[in-house]
């Protein structure tokens, strides 16, 4: 290899390739330069990107589930519900779109809260006027109010502001076993570990 296609060789290395220029090899009868070049490409060069996966709305495709919640923890239910609307059961789940499916919660008049939590447990709400604080335990709310007792639980449990809304308005949550939503086929989800011992 002569000296000029030694350094034409330099010049292409350059553009494509980490190069090294060896020096001149002065023992040798013919003077030699010696050129290694690395093969390894540059950072960006022909490697192959992998792009974020962002679902669209018209990809989405929802389902329907039924939650019997006869004998069941109130928290228990509550967060495996929050966790399907929110579709985080999906792999396309996003955290800035709702990907989720419908929940239906049936037989919530018989749902138990643990370890005495239903008389220590305070409910509180407030009208936003001086001494507008309202109070009760969750035993009270249960008895008076059971289907706003868990959907209060799940809406705790969501992202706030528009898209936890949203979420919101796929929960159905019924006092007795009928439901409404026959039509819409829903599957039967089962909670694992949630029945009171």
């Amino acid at each position: 290899m002569s000296l000029g296609e030694s350094v034409s060789l330099v010049k292409v290395a350059k553009r494509h390739c980490r190069f090294k220029v060896l020096p001149v090899s002065f023992n040798s009868p013919k003077p030699v330069l010696v050129v290694w070049v690395s093969t390894r490409l540059q950072r960006g060069s022909e490697r192959k990107i992998m792009r974020t996966y962002s679902p669209k709305a018209s990809e989405i495709q929802r389902a329907w589930h039924v939650i019997d919640a006869e004998g069941m923890v109130l928290g228990r239910i509550c967060t495996e519900a929050a966790r399907v609307l929110r579709g985080k059961h999906k792999t396309t789940f996003a955290p800035h779109i709702d990907t989720g499916d419908h929940v239906i919660i049936i037989n919530v008049d018989k749902v138990v809260l643990t370890a005495g939590k239903a008389d220590k447990e305070m409910f509180y709400r407030y009208s936003g006027y001086p001494g507008g604080l309202k109070s009760e335990t969750y035993a009270q709310l249960l008895g008076r109010k059971p289907a706003e007792a868990v959907r209060l639980s799940v809406k705790g449990m969501l992202p706030k502001g528009p898209l936890g809304r949203q979420q919101m308005t796929k929960l159905k949550v019924y006092g007795g076993s009928d439901h409404p939503h026959a039509a819409q086929s829903p599957t039967p989800l089962v909670v694992k570990n949630a029945a009171a011992r």
